[in-house]
């Protein structure tokens, strides 16, 4: 009887423990400072950008406007990496794409959207696993893809051809 009181209890107390526990604070976007810094960054500048729900709204597609079809807002080609930070594949990515910002500067534009902040963008996007990545061309419509290569060199190179043959 004593053991089954102290389950009960547990399991009362679990979700209090649970990884959406700590996650109240984080989903809060309406922070100032924060949308400030990020929109001060030029796209040109050769550096990945972290995009809040009103940003990506804003920059890349309104489909809170265009619920029915893809209209891009942007002025550049661009990628958009759906992450999370304690994916160990996203990690890995995450340099791969830092050095493709740069050596692809003024061409395309290099997105990051934190899947776990911005739960509603990873929602309207399907994404049910990471690292998935949206490559987002100036005309026609994006494509989706998941995961990395085995090494980062492999990774840069089959980004490399993604870009090139869709993007650019």
């Amino acid at each position: 009887m004593k053991q089954t009181f102290l389950l009960a209890i547990a399991i009362a107390f679990l979700p209090l423990f649970g990884c959406e526990a700590g996650n109240n604070e984080i989903n809060n976007t309406d922070q100032p400072e924060t949308e400030n810094k990020l929109t001060e960054v030029s796209t040109d500048a050769g550096q990945v950008i972290h995009l809040t729900k009103a940003e990506f709204l804003e920059k890349v597609m309104n489909y809170e406007k265009n619920p029915d079809k893809w209209v891009f807002e942007g002025d550049k080609p661009c990628i958009i990496d759906f992450y999370a930070d304690w994916c160990q594949p996203c990690k890995k990515a995450a340099p791969v794409l830092e050095e493709l910002a740069q050596e692809y500067a003024g061409k395309i534009i290099v997105y990051k959207i934190d899947t776990q902040v911005e739960r509603e963008l990873a929602g309207a996007f399907g994404i049910s696993s990471i690292p998935a990545f949206l490559w987002v061309p100036m005309e026609g419509k994006p494509q989706m893809s998941n995961g990395i290569a085995r090494t980062p060199e492999e990774t840069k190179e089959m980004f490399k051809q993604i870009i090139d043959d869709l993007l650019l």
